[in-house]
């Protein structure tokens, strides 16, 4: 070289002169300065990439790149400081700022033209000698205190004997190292990459770990404290050369150190938020942790639309299917309204998640009863809480009062939001959310008509405390005019059990000894939903007698009134005497009528017994089967039946009491009725297309609104229910559908 960094400075000085006075210095220095460049880049850099070759060790990989790396980086230490003497000697011949690189004096020159030849030089398997070095460093920090285990054995930081431990030697040789990277500023140049992905690949093991199927705790907090406590920590360590204290780096440093928190908490974040959206089926159900904390990530990460993604597959894949039963189905969807709601108070993420839903309970035509069942069900359940709270509906067709709202609290809504449907709508409550998948509440009224029917004639008294609670609160959601029809029904229930009493009271009625009691449900037949079309069951002599003669006490008690009765419905107590047993029961009048038919013979074929009840065959061959399931009949033959009297168990309890098979509704469904109220627009709808050749459903809607819907008593119907209407007609070839519009076939 020119200049020697161990001369005197007697020689240094003499040398300075001549350089001055021959004005050379300048070129002399460009000469030094390429010449520690050519040195950097065909000694120091080759030297340092020689160390990151290929690994063929087959011992301890993981201890064979942490020495690998360790070596390299002091060779490349040892061989930096070298340059030191000459650099400090070209700064003191420096006369006035000269820059090189943007960098003012020849030490920050010097690491810029290191940095520089090694990136130049980068070998392309590099990575995986530093991820090594890192690797064994972590593992020892994170588990430093881990074997304070009396049993253990070996040492889970550097996977050695307890006698042996080298995890003080592992941090000494770790601190070094990353000290001597800080001082020639190759640290976040080197290893920033690597270092950030294993701490990836760190935070992803750790959040797996600790969220994996558990989730009726909170985690964030205890997330929060590990990424401080440990893996900033950790890079504290590093920047600062082994210490924990961010007061002893300088002001450049600590502020990286803070932007790759904020980075790695994001990552936390996103991390702890995919994991959870990949449960989130699960967590719906009953995990009100886990809900807490996904709503606080969602509100830090862009993930919603992946949670919308992956939560409409889960619930196609696991609850929108034929396997799964629609109580359960509505659990599921009750419990998804809920938790979406705490996830996105707007609404916008429940209303686009739940139109599958929505459809799919449309499709099955078991919903509105499985709603109203819930809404009846005298266990806690999500929808009788529901009905407790007495909200009125709010109806998509627009049917609540907007007089009612709180406009100085309006917000508008959000920008990926429904135009279609206004915030009110998507935050009404459960049940108004239910009632508007069909867009109609009559359809929920009279399946409420149909149950409430079936309860109070399966009871076996006059009881109706429970019914009047239950009316009292679906008057509070549906109306008052909604629900007159049961209101009369209940008052029925309430006339039956005064009138009956009077007729026991009556001495013309009690005089004349009868075989046995009779109390009758009188029911105002224009206000009770209608019966299925039903044989008319021809009663024993002696039972019709019965009932004629209490018709008569009701013609005396009420002048021109009379009793038209329905002898397929109704509760019999029996008590059946055989020769080794006595059975105590209450059956169907069907039911009893056949085994009272056994008492004047043993043996009835089925034909027989059609002539004598006027019961259908097949009805009867149907009926029959609980007779024999109990052990009192016995078919000999095909369609022949025999009295057993004695039973043959000789074990069996003389005094038994049967349950009778699960009662069949009397009522015509709910569904069939609507079906019938509809096709009065069947009438307009053939009307509107005959004038006005084909129109949209919107306009169909309308028109009906407009001119079928008036009135009192007028049948309502929403925009799903008439879709769904107009789309059964279009299948039975009464319609045509296409472009949109519907209109009437070409006769």
């Amino acid at each position: 070289m020119f200049i020697h960094s161990d001369c005197t400075d007697e020689e240094f000085l003499a040398i300075s002169k001549e350089l001055e006075s021959q004005n050379i210095f300048y070129q002399v220095k460009e000469l030094v300065l390429k010449e520690i460049k050519r040195h950097i880049r065909e000694k120091i850099a080759p030297k340092f990439w020689h160390e990151f070759q290929s690994l063929d060790s087959d011992d301890d990989i993981e201890k064979y790149g942490f020495e690998r790396f360790k070596t390299a980086v002091d060779n490349l230490y040892t061989d930096s400081i070298e340059f030191l003497p000459l650099l400090k000697r070209l700064e003191e011949l420096t006369t006035s700022n000269y820059l090189l690189y943007g960098e003012p004096n020849h030490l920050a020159q010097f690491k810029l033209l290191l940095r520089a030849t090694l990136s130049n030089q980068l070998p392309l398997a590099h990575e995986t000698i530093i991820e090594l070095f890192y690797k064994v460093a972590f593992n020892v920090f994170c588990n430093t205190d881990a074997d304070s285990n009396d049993d253990a054995v070996e040492c889970r930081g550097c996977s050695k004997d307890l006698d042996n431990c080298e995890c003080q030697s592992i941090v000494f040789i770790f601190h070094e190292t990353n000290r001597k990277l800080m001082e020639l500023e190759l640290l976040e140049r080197l290893v920033g990459n690597v270092l950030t992905s294993l701490i990836h690949i760190r935070i992803k093991e750790h959040v797996h770990q600790m969220c994996d199927k558990l989730f009726d705790v909170s985690q964030l907090n205890a997330l929060d404290n590990w990424l401080e406590t440990v893996v900033m920590s950790w890079l504290t360590r590093i920047y600062s050369g082994g210490s924990s204290k961010t007061e002893t780096l300088s002001e450049n440093i600590r502020e990286a150190i803070l932007k790759f928190k904020r980075k790695l908490s994001h990552y936390l974040y996103e991390t702890y938020t995919k994991i959870r959206i990949e449960q989130l089926f699960d967590i719906i159900i009953d995990s009100q942790p886990a809900i807490d904390d996904l709503r606080l990530c969602l509100e830090r990460t862009d993930l919603q639309k992946a949670l919308v993604v992956n939560l409409q597959t889960a619930l196609k894949n696991r609850l929108l299917h034929a396997g799964v039963n629609t109580p359960d189905v509505l659990t599921a969807y009750i419990a998804a309204i809920k938790a979406l709601r705490q996830l996105d108070p707007t609404g916008v993420l429940l209303e686009t998640v739940s139109e599958p839903i929505k459809s799919y309970l449309r499709s099955r035509s078991d919903t509105v009863r499985c709603v109203v069942s819930g809404l009846l069900d005298d266990f806690p359940s999500d929808l009788a809480d529901e009905l407790v709270k007495g909200e009125p509906l709010q109806l998509d067709d627009g049917s609540a009062d907007e007089e009612s709202e709180d406009w100085e609290k309006w917000m508008p809504d959000p920008v990926d939001a429904d135009p279609a449907k206004s915030n009110q709508r998507r935050m009404s409550d459960i049940i108004s959310m239910l009632v508007n998948v069909y867009g109609s509440q009559d359809l929920f009224v009279n399946e409420y008509r149909t149950q409430l029917a079936d309860r109070l004639l399966s009871q076996l008294n006059y009881h109706t405390e429970r019914e009047v609670r239950h009316l009292e609160l679906l008057k509070r959601r549906f109306g008052e005019n909604q629900l007159h029809f049961c209101e009369v029904m209940l008052k029925d229930i309430y006339d039956s059990k005064r009138i009956d009493g009077l007729i026991q009271s009556n001495v013309n009625y009690t005089a004349e000894k009868s075989a046995f009691d009779t109390s009758a449900l009188i029911l105002s037949a224009q206000f009770w939903p209608p019966f299925k079309e039903e044989w008319k069951l021809q009663l024993p002599k002696f039972v019709q007698d019965q009932l004629d003669k209490y018709v008569k006490a009701y013609e005396t008690l009420k002048g021109n009134r009379t009793l038209s009765w329905k002898p397929h419905l109704g509760n019999v107590h029996l008590e059946i005497e055989l020769k080794d047993r006595k059975l105590d029961l209450n059956v169907a009048p069907i039911h009893a009528t056949i085994i009272v038919l056994f008492q004047d013979k043993n043996e009835w074929t089925i034909d027989e017994l059609s002539e004598a009840m006027h019961i259908p065959a097949t009805v009867i061959r149907r009926k029959i089967t609980f007779w024999v399931s109990q052990g009192l009949l016995k078919q000999t033959s095909t369609d022949v039946f025999h009295l057993q009297e004695e039973s043959s168990n000789k074990n069996r309890v003389i005094s038994e009491v049967i349950e009778e098979e699960e009662v069949e509704s009397a009522m015509a469904s709910a569904s069939d009725q609507r079906e019938e109220e509809l096709q009065v627009f069947w009438s307009y709808i053939v009307g509107m297309l005959t004038n006005l050749d084909s129109m949209p459903l919107e306009r169909i809607h309308q028109m009906l609104k407009m001119f079928a819907s008036q009135g009192p008593g007028a049948v309502e119907c929403g925009l799903p229910e008439l879709r769904q209407f107009l789309d059964k007609k279009v299948r039975e070839h009464q319609l045509l559908y296409s472009g949109g519009l519907y209109r009437l076939p070409k006769i």
